[in-house]
């Protein structure tokens, strides 16, 4: 090679190299798969922001807790392992009282409500994530959570030696109100939970009970809205502020339109997955007016654990929702 081919092709390796270190490229763990609406709004996220940047800023999203198990995502951020995750909020309930407050039953049952206690909690909830070294980029939330079992569910009796599948502590909490036995399951795990005995009874979304065939095993859904939780996409302080500002700028605002988009779907979700279950044979009812004023009893009684746990900031927050 002469010297001036072996300058140019010098040249040209820097260049390529100088390109290279101009890209930024996260890994993002989420917890659940593709057919659930959030990672279908996060990989939507993922391509506006590529798309925004022009390839400057890749976001590879990991599906399925395929990265990293979900109860260790907000760890995993917090300690920088990976730049951003999704998580449920109510599985950080251990950590603080804030987490736990939209799995409150019967606190927040349409999506109205469930703005309102949002707005009311945001600024509360992004000081907790910031005192861990996090930053909430968005948060979108499941439909209404309603009841998996094999037989009718037509009063709280129904509930007690039951098997009850549980995703944080405040549903923990729950099933021991309720009389029941409370299991932790992830939402991968279901599925198995359920066909080796380890549950026998859920409650969650039309959104999980169709990504995990509920009809496979248990024949009943009632729809009682008990409450609406969310998830949010974190993201680690120090990564964000490494970002080039125009970076920073259009991670933000693929936020601000992820967050929009994914009320919507949640909202869209609730209709379509609903009638889904009822497509593959589930039997999908009302809950009985005695269900229904039992299960707001013991919400109430939640209701006013959470305020003694979570103090003066707790009654802040409730008082203004």
């Amino acid at each position: 090679m002469n010297m001036s081919i072996r300058t140019t092709a010098t040249i040209a390796i820097g260049l390529a190299s100088a390109f290279l270190s101009a890209e930024t490229r996260w890994d993002m763990a989420t917890p659940y798969v593709d057919a659930t609406h959030h990672t279908q709004n996060i990989i939507q996220f993922a391509q506006d922001l590529n798309d925004a940047t022009d390839g400057e800023f890749e976001i590879v999203v990991h599906s399925g807790a395929s990265l990293v198990k979900h109860t260790e995502i907000a760890r995993s951020v917090r300690s920088e392992l990976v730049p951003i995750g999704e998580v449920f909020i109510g599985i950080m309930g251990n950590s603080d009282p804030i987490y736990k407050l939209d799995n409150i039953p019967f606190l927040a049952t349409d999506f109205d409500q469930a703005k309102a206690l949002y707005a009311a909690s945001k600024s509360t909830l992004e000081a907790k994530l910031d005192k861990e070294g996090l930053m909430l980029l968005f948060s979108v939330p499941w439909p209404p959570q309603g009841i998996y079992s094999k037989e009718p569910v037509t009063n709280i009796d129904s509930f007690k030696g039951a098997k009850l599948r549980a995703y944080s502590s405040t549903l923990s909490r729950l099933a021991v109100l309720l009389e029941a036995s409370p299991t932790t399951v992830q939402t991968v795990e279901i599925p198995q939970a359920f066909s080796t005995g380890i549950v026998d009874m859920m409650i969650t979304s039309p959104t999980t009970g169709v990504s995990s065939q509920s009809w496979d095993y248990v024949s009943h859904y009632t729809d009682v809205q008990a409450w609406i939780p969310k998830n949010m996409v974190v993201v680690n302080k120090r990564a964000f502020k490494r970002l080039d500002k125009d970076l920073q700028t259009a991670l933000l605002e693929a936020a601000e339109k992820a967050e929009l988009r994914g009320w919507a779907m949640a909202e869209e979700e609730t209709i379509s997955k609903t009638a889904e279950l009822a497509a593959n044979g589930m039997t999908v009812s009302e809950p009985t007016a005695e269900l229904k004023t039992a299960l707001q009893a013991v919400g109430e009684t939640m209701a006013q654990e959470w305020l003694e746990e979570a103090g003066a900031e707790g009654k802040k927050v409730l008082d203004s929702y």
